[in-house]
């Protein structure tokens, strides 16, 4: 079993922001292969289970807020007796340009709260699969977590439509063949 995590906040205020390009990502996952999320009070997570290919995953969206995410994403691990090597985190990346993947099987952190909550709940292990959504260019002078909150411009909204598509392909592929195979044909820009 493997577990999907797309990070973001929950709302709908933050609804299409920046900081919630992993909920945008495992949304359209969830719709390609019909795994229906329920929210868990239990986990304080939406969570969906179903088949991709031959491998049965759970679907996870964390209602925590971002900097929590581990609170909901750890106790779900241990409760399907799943260890970290199972997990799959997508999430925003503001050094990465919008149009850009990145798979990563270990690392720090990077400054994303997300991530250092997932690091945190684990005890330290950082080395669990991600996949890196490019949410950037930052406008220079303005603080991250400001830029994190906007909303994607109406000019960004095909492009985004795009890479969503693209980590679908790319984390079904990840399933299927391994990070190492799937960063080889996703990491870096998509092609139009």
């Amino acid at each position: 079993m493997k577990l999907i995590a797309g990070l973001g906040n929950p709302g709908d205020k933050y609804e299409f922001t920046r900081h919630n390009a992993g909920f945008i990502v495992v949304s359209k996952l969830a719709e390609k292969f019909n795994i229906t999320g329920k929210f868990d009070k239990k986990f304080n997570a939406i969570i969906g289970r179903g088949l991709i290919g031959n491998e049965d995953v759970l679907i996870v969206q964390p209602m925590t807020f971002m900097n929590l995410s581990g609170d909901a994403i750890i106790p779900l691990m241990n409760y399907y007796k799943m260890t970290h090597h199972d997990l799959l985190v997508v999430f925003d990346d503001i050094s990465l340009d919008l149009g850009v993947l990145r798979f990563r099987a270990k690392g720090s952190d990077g400054g994303h709260n997300g991530i250092k909550s997932i690091i945190r709940n684990l005890g330290g292990k950082n080395d669990f699969a991600r996949l890196k959504v490019g949410i950037g260019p930052q406008p220079p002078f303005m603080p991250s977590e400001s830029y994190v909150l906007q909303k994607f411009d109406k000019s960004e909204e095909s492009l985004l439509s795009e890479v969503a598509s693209c980590a679908v392909d790319a984390i079904e592929l990840y399933i299927s063949r391994g990070i190492e195979f799937a960063g080889s044909r996703f990491n870096g820009h998509i092609k139009s």
